[in-house]
C-alpha cells in the first residue's frame, strides 16, 4: 500500500534525511516538506496526507500546535531531538515518536506502526448490531439505532431515538464491544455514534436533544474521525 507524507522539520538536513529513507522504502510518497507549522497547515486544510513526519520545536508554533489546530488528523510519527515530550506524544496518540539521529531501522519501525493501523482498519469485520441484556432479556440493538451510550457508575444506558435500554456493565466494556468505525469515547462518562452528531460547539457536542461534554483530552481526536468539509 502506497502512503503519501508531510515532513514538517526546520533543519534542512532531517528534511532530506526523511526525505530519502522514504524513498527508500518505496512505499512512501512525500507530497510535501515543509520547514514551519504555518506553511505545513495550510497545505493541510487544502490536502489530507496518511503520515505526517513532524518535529516539536521550530519557529512559529511548535508541532503540538499545529496538531492542536488540525480537524483531519493524520498518523504521526514525531521526529525530535529531545526526549522530553514522551508524556505529550502520548496525550496526542503519535504513532510512533524518534529521537534523531535515528537509523534507517528505526524510522522503518515507526513507518510499519503505521502499516499496521492501516491493516487492522481494513481486517475488522463490519459489524452490524450488538446484544445487550436488559431487564433479563437479551435486545438485539443495531448500531445505527444508537445514538449515544453513558456511564451510570456500575450501569451504562444505551439511548436510542425513542427508547433507553440500562445493563450492568462499565463504559470500558462496552467501548471494547463496539465498532470503532461509528463509535468513539468522547469523555470518560460517553461514548457516542459519530455518525448521529448534529453539531458541536467548543467542547461540547449535540445530538437530538441531548447535550454531551467533550474531553479535552479527546477534542483534537473527536475532530479528526468526523468528516469536515474545507
Amino acid at each position: 500500500m502506497k502512503l503519501t507524507a508531510l515532513i514538517i522539520d526546520d533543519e534542512p538536513i532531517a528534511r532530506n534525511f526523511l526525505e530519502r529513507y522514504c524513498e527508500k522504502t518505496g512505499t512512501i510518497d512525500v507530497v510535501g516538506s515543509f520547514s514551519d507549522s504555518e506553511s505545513a497547515y495550510s497545505y493541510l486544510q487544502q490536502n489530507e496526507v496518511d503520515i505526517l513526519f513532524l518535529d516539536v520545536e521550530m519557529p512559529g508554533d511548535s508541532g503540538f500546535q499545529l496538531l492542536d489546530r488540525l480537524i483531519v488528523m493524520p498518523k504521526v510519527i514525531l521526529t525530535t531531538s529531545k526526549t522530553d515530550y514522551a508524556y505529550d506524544a502520548f496525550q496526542y496518540k503519535v504513532t510512533d515518536y524518534l529521537k534523531k539521529p535515528f537509523t534507517y531501522i528505526r524510522f522503518q519501525e515507526a513507518v510499519g506502526k503505521v502499516n499496521e493501523s492501516f491493516e487492522d482498519k481494513k481486517e475488522t469485520p463490519k459489524q452490524e448490531d450488538i446484544f445487550i441484556k436488559s431487564n433479563g432479556k437479551l435486545i438485539r440493538l443495531n448500531y445505527d439505532d444508537i445514538l449515544y451510550i453513558e456511564s451510570l457508575g456500575d450501569y451504562v444506558k444505551y439511548c436510542t431515538f425513542d427508547k433507553k435500554y440500562v445493563t450492568h456493565s462499565t463504559l470500558k466494556a462496552v467501548e471494547e464491544k463496539m465498532n470503532k468505525g461509528c463509535f468513539m469515547k468522547v469523555h470518560r462518562s460517553y461514548i457516542v455514534n459519530l455518525r448521529k452528531i448534529n453539531n458541536i460547539e467548543d467542547y461540547t457536542l449535540y445530538i437530538g436533544d441531548s447535550v454531551i461534554p467533550i474531553s479535552k483530552m479527546l477534542k483534537t481526536e473527536v475532530m479528526g474521525r468526523i468528516n469536515v468539509a474545507s
